[in-house]
């Protein structure tokens, strides 16, 4: 049976550095993450000429393969927030606080920043961990706003690591 003429494809390269270009709106990024997903894997099923139950079963893996990639890079963003911010109160005293900040190379998520103030010191031999209290600020001025979380942190060699096992749902939904 002849092929009939279909549309150009967009290159995947450019798709999905179009995704990473959307940071700051989650379900617009999964939507969308998921929609190309499922675009590109009919693409692949229509290119070798597979029947429909075959084209399903393709689009829908790479459907689950970039919701996948999508949740791969966030976890990788939440850790690297957290880094910081253990990186920041590490070195402070019970009653100390600092600033902490990021700066995301993959922009799946906004660049936040806030303050960081160690509650008190939890040690017991040569385990030496900190409980901290962090705050995430939006907005200047008049119009800023916070919000607090608790989280433990506990020093490995040289470095300061993120030791709650979740911070707070709220803030990252179910994705940890």
């Amino acid at each position: 049976m002849p092929r009939s003429a279909s549309l150009p494809r967009p290159p995947v390269p450019a798709l999905l550095a179009l995704l990473l270009l959307l940071p700051g709106c989650q379900a617009l990024l999964t939507e969308t993450t998921s929609t190309v997903a499922g675009i590109l894997g009919a693409s692949v099923a229509d290119g070798v000429g597979a029947d429909p139950a075959v084209t399903t079963g393709i689009g829908l893996g790479v459907q689950a393969l970039g919701r996948a990639g999508l949740q791969y890079a966030q976890r990788r963003t939440h850790r690297a927030e957290q880094d910081r911010i253990a990186a920041a109160a590490g070195p402070l005293p019970v009653g100390g606080t600092a600033a902490w900040k990021t700066n995301h190379t993959i922009p799946v998520e906004p660049n936040e920043q806030g303050q960081v103030a160690v509650s008190r010191v939890i040690s017991a031999g040569a385990l030496d961990c900190k409980e901290i209290v962090f705050s995430i600020e939006e907005g200047s001025g008049k119009d800023l706003t916070r919000a607090f979380y608790l989280a433990a942190i506990c020093r490995d060699g040289d470095r300061w690591k993120w030791a709650s096992a979740e911070p707070a749902t709220e803030r990252w939904g179910s994705l940890q």
